[in-house]
C-alpha cells in the first residue's frame, strides 16, 4: 500500500507540474485538449470548469456582443466539485493504512500476552523455574511485539506524510479553481 501510494503521489506531482506549466504559459481560456496532461487532477478540474463554461455560453439574443456567460459561480462550483472528486480519488486506501497503523500494535500486544501465558505454562510443565522453561514463550512474545511495531511504525509515518500530500493537493486545487475563475472573468469582460 505504501509503495502504491508513493507511486500515485509521484505521478500526480509530475503530471500536475507539467499541466500547470502549460496552462500558465497559455493566455486566456484554452480548450483542455490543447493543454495535454489529461491524467493530472488539475487537468480534470480545468476540464470540468471548461465544460460548464461551454454549456453556459449562449448566443446573446439580440445582443451584438455575442455569447454571454450565465453564471461564473456555476463554473467555479463545478471546478470545486471536480477538485473534491480528485481528492477523494487520491485518498483511496488511506483508511487501510490508518487501520494498519492503529491496530497492529494491539495485535503485537496480544501476541506478547499469549507468549507470556505460554511461558508461564512452560514453567508449570517443567515444575521448576528455569530459563529453558520460559525461553520459548518469551521469545515468541518478543517476536510478535516486534512484528506489530515493524508494521505499525511505517504505516503511521507514511499515513501522516500522505495526509499532508492530500491536504496540499486539496488546497492547490482550490486555489487553481480560483485562478481559472479569474482568467474566465478577465476573458469575458
Amino acid at each position: 500500500m505504501i509503495f502504491q501510494k508513493m507511486g500515485v503521489f509521484g505521478r500526480v506531482r509530475r503530471e500536475s507540474e507539467q499541466f500547470l506549466r502549460i496552462f500558465r504559459a497559455t493566455k486566456g481560456v484554452a480548450n483542455p485538449q490543447a493543454l495535454a496532461s489529461a491524467g493530472s487532477p488539475f487537468a480534470n478540474v480545468y476540464a470540468a470548469g471548461f465544460r460548464e463554461l461551454q454549456s453556459q455560453m449562449t448566443p446573446g439574443s439580440g445582443n451584438p456582443s455575442g455569447p454571454r456567460l450565465k453564471s461564473l459561480q456555476a463554473v467555479t462550483v463545478n471546478m470545486q466539485l471536480a477538485a473534491s472528486e480528485e481528492v477523494r480519488r487520491v485518498e483511496k486506501g488511506m483508511t487501510w493504512l490508518a487501520t494498519t497503523g492503529s491496530v497492529t500494535p494491539f495485535i503485537g500486544l496480544f501476541g506478547t500476552v499469549w507468549g507470556i501465558i505460554d511461558a508461564f505454562s512452560g514453567l508449570g510443565s517443567a515444575g521448576a523455574a528455569s530459563l529453558r522453561a520460559v525461553a520459548p514463550g518469551i521469545s515468541e512474545a518478543l517476536v510478535t511485539t516486534a512484528a506489530g511495531l515493524f508494521t505499525a511504525i511505517p504505516a503511521v509515518i507514511f499515513y501522516n506524510q500522505f495526509l499532508g500530500n492530500i491536504r496540499d493537493l486539496a488546497q492547490r486545487l482550490d486555489t487553481f479553481a480560483l485562478e481559472v475563475t479569474a482568467q474566465i472573468e478577465k476573458a469575458i469582460n
